[in-house]
This record gives C-alpha cells, structure tokens and sequence, in this order.
C-alpha cells in the first residue's frame, strides 16, 4: 500500500485503483476509513481513484499531536499528496464531511484544483444551514413511509429538528441517510460506525476550523467547474441545501438521484459512476 509523510511526518496511505486520470477522493465521517467509498459505483472504470486515509484513520498513522484532526490542518496532507503523485492540478472529490476538507483545500490552493464534486457534502466549510423542516421533508418519501421502521425514525428525527434528543436517537434516524433501509445498508451504516475514529471527530469541525466568510469569498470567483451531487432522500444533505452549496460557485453543476440517500452510489451505481465521468472528463 503506497504510503507518504505529511508535513509533520506523520506517515498517511492511500488507495488507488481503477485506471484513467487520478481523481483525489477526501471520506467523510467525519474521520472514517476510506473503504466505504469502495469504487464509487464502478467510477474506477473511467478515472483512477485515489482514496485518502485521513490521519488516524485506515492504514495511515495515528498523529503524535491529536490537535491535528482539525479539518483546516488537514488541507496541508492532501496537499502534500498532491506533491507526492506529481500532480500540477488535481479533480478532486469530497463526500459528507470530507467535503468541507475539500472546500477548505480548494479555498487555499484554487490554483491547484482542476474540478471539484462535492458528493452529498457537508456545509460547515460554507456555513450553509439546513433547517428542520427541510430535513424531515427529504425524509418524507413515498417509497419510506409505508415501512415499518418509518414511524420511529422519523419521531427521532422530529426530535433532532427541534434540536432535542441524545446519541440514540440520532442512530435511531440512520435509515434516512439511505435511500433503501435493507439489510445491505444496515451491515454498512454498522461497519461505518466501527470504522470511525471518534477522537478524531471530535476534533474535526473544533472551534478555528472553519472560516465560512473567506472560503465563501475565494468560491465566488473560482472559475473552475463544480459538480454537487445530492440525494433526493437525503436528511443530511437535503436538496435545498446542496442547491444553496451549488449557487456558490459561478460555474457549477447540481445533480439530484431520485430514490437517493446520502449515499447515492449505493442507490443507483450506473448513474453516479456515469454522471461523475461525465463531469470529470
């Protein structure tokens, strides 16, 4: 497994498999292995992947200095990755939380960024908000509300709108991140939860790491193209929102998967892998 020092020397590893042009792919989690975005629904057969092991996490080193999981620390590794495969510029994509790593690098390297997808991303790079209602109107999907585990889920998501409710019942809402609630999802969503190092994210998003005035500032005249994708029943990133993070940009796209949740290569893989290569080539 190929592997690099980051600035501070602490030794990261990547992934890489596929063939084409790299595409840097930054996880969400935030702090999670890399391994959940697998081949991001056979995108590997257009472009090269390239899957970052965020310090502490997968196969990279666990830091000497914890404060270093800060997101806008982070930006110096992908950085440094950048160095490492010999890229002018990079395609680079962030999913969920690992977009906010990725808005944070564009922000300071713009120059260095050749496109950006941002996958379901988080905003709080952006400092974009999504409201309550909006989260519960993207769990409210016809093909949900007949199943069983629907009326729980979603009283524990009422809860969290209104800005109540504990760490069970925050898992008590993980179906709405996925557009199908089947076994398949729940091994996932239970593999994830193991893969995730939670002193890192608590780190994460810690106070100083985001700066979303300047970072909204440089994105206004990124001149580059940008591709949001969004998830027609995704709680976490509902389309409202993703349409905000889209009109950022002057040159973006915004893609909507019906029947999608936050992770939509899952839902519907022929149509993420195709309308990632299409952007990025």
């Amino acid at each position: 497994m190929p592997t690099f020092p980051a600035p501070d020397g602490t030794l990261l590893a990547y992934h890489a498999s596929g063939s084409g042009d790299p595409l840097i792919c930054l996880p969400g989690g935030p702090m999670q292995d890399s391994v959940y975005l697998e081949d991001l629904g056979g995108l590997d057969a257009h472009r090269t992947l390239i899957r970052l092991d965020l310090r502490g996490t997968g196969a990279s080193a666990v830091p000497e200095d914890p404060a270093s999981y800060r997101c806008d620390r982070l930006v110096e590794d992908v950085e440094a990755l950048r160095v490492h495969l010999g890229l002018d510029t990079v395609d680079l994509l962030g999913h969920s939380a690992g977009a906010n790593l990725a808005a944070l690098y564009t922000a300071r390297y713009p120059e260095r960024v050749a496109r950006l997808v941002l996958l379901t991303p988080g905003t709080a790079a952006v400092g974009l908000d999504t409201t309550g209602e909006e989260r519960l109107a993207a769990a409210r999907q016809p093909w949900r509300e007949e199943e069983p585990w629907f009326g729980p889920a979603y009283a524990a998501l009422e809860e969290l709108a209104a800005g109540r409710g504990s760490a069970e019942t925050f898992k008590a809402v993980a179906p709405f991140f996925h557009g199908t609630w089947d076994e398949a999802a729940q091994e996932r969503n239970a593999a994830m939860v193991r893969q995730r190092n939670g002193e890192a994210a608590g780190v994460y998003a810690s106070e100083g790491a985001f700066e979303p005035a300047a970072t909204r500032a440089v994105f206004a005249e990124f001149d580059r193209p940008v591709l949001v994708v969004a998830g027609e029943g995704d709680a976490n990133t509902p389309v409202p929102t993703a349409t905000a993070y889209a009109n950022l940009f002057p040159k973006s796209e915004l893609a909507v998967l019906a029947g999608a949740g936050h992770f939509p290569w899952h839902d519907d893989a022929e149509w993420t892998a195709d309308r990632l290569a299409s952007f990025l080539n």
